[in-house]
């Protein structure tokens, strides 16, 4: 059975491996204090082109969505976010479980517009409702899709204007930033958000996320909630070791290019086959539309995961490539396609 069901079925890169177990023996400072974690968020604002940052690497997206929000908004406010969005569907109440709604907005194609969160804000009015304050976003989306320049210019400008924080997921931003036609950079990302994180737990580190403080409001105390959330490792260095080798020759980047190019090898085969796609490819999940009775014919040698009934006879599933995945396997997905 080969798995196409995510793109964090694999370990880590071996660069990764080699600097942890070079590293095994030696003695660190913990919490996030080492000298591989002050390396590794000198790195990042390199990458970024900002100074003026403060960077926390936490162990997963779930709960940098969670202390992120947590921080930012006061008990009677809400964050906006697209329906499909994880925070709304993927995170088992974790938001509301701080004490803010989330604020659902339909979509079509995983992605915000201005025009959208303005309709919700003219429908919360008073104090009778829950305040909307922060806007969060995920590049690439839930369904593949990522962000143009134009488009989170936008977004930005209309938060700045309604004075609504801007938080952009980035749990598969490696993927958005190589994907083929992406005209953003992560300096862009830095000067259009008020916060965002940098996935490496879907772009082949062990686990991990970069968090990335750009708005001045909320830096102070933020280790705080960190450490009250339980997010605190106290073998931070781990953190800090795989994000200064994601950072270090372009690794990350390298990776990200690798599981877009497999996804776009993917979908050629996919699309040569007659079949037809519920969402466009464009970074490195795919969303293919089959019949069940084929589908139950790849299930034995394929791992993927079911998305959307799309009537009696057909289904879209979702098929994900990642830094490790072999041309060898995505050949053979295409061969049982064709043969059923």
């Amino acid at each position: 059975m080969y798995s196409f069901n995510n793109d964090y079925s694999e370990g880590a890169h071996p660069r990764i491996l080699a600097a942890m177990a070079e590293n095994n023996l030696t003695q660190e400072p913990g919490y996030g204090l080492d000298a591989h974690t002050e390396r590794a968020r000198g790195l990042i604002r390199q990458a970024i082109g900002r100074d003026d940052t403060d960077i926390h690497l936490i162990t997963g997206g779930t709960q940098t969505n969670l202390i992120t929000i947590a921080t930012a908004l006061h008990p009677w406010q809400a964050v906006i976010c697209a329906d499909t969005g994880h925070i709304n569907v993927h995170e088992t109440g974790a938001i509301e479980a701080t004490g803010h709604k989330v604020l659902a907005v339909p979509s079509a194609d995983g992605k915000l517009t201005a025009a959208a969160i303005l309709q919700l804000l003219n429908n919360h009015t008073d104090e009778h409702m829950v305040q909307p304050k922060m806007v969060y976003i995920s590049n690439s989306t839930e369904v593949g899709t990522r962000y143009t320049k134009a488009e989170l210019d936008a977004i930005s400008r209309f938060c700045r204007q309604h004075e609504l924080f801007l938080f952009l997921d980035g749990a598969r931003l490696g993927a958005a930033l190589a994907s083929p036609g992406n005209d953003l950079l992560l300096a862009d990302i830095a000067r259009l958000t008020d916060v965002f994180y940098i996935g490496g737990t879907k772009n082949g580190a062990l686990f991990g996320e970069a968090l990335v403080i750009c708005h001045p409001s909320l830096k102070p105390d933020f280790r705080f909630m960190i450490k009250q959330r339980g997010a605190m490792m106290a073998k931070g260095w781990l953190l800090g070791i795989q994000f200064v080798e994601l950072f270090q020759d372009d690794l990350f980047f390298k990776m990200a290019e690798h599981a877009c190019e497999m996804a776009d090898l993917l979908h050629r085969g996919i699309a040569g086959c007659g079949f037809s796609f519920r969402w466009n490819r464009e970074t490195n999940q795919l969303f293919p539309i089959f019949p069940n009775e084929l589908i139950a014919k790849l299930e034995k040698d394929f791992v993927f995961s079911p998305q959307l009934k799309i009537d009696e006879n057909h289904t879209c599933i979702r098929l994900v490539t990642s830094w490790a995945t072999k041309p060898d396997a995505v050949h053979a997905f295409v061969r049982a396609l064709e043969r059923a």
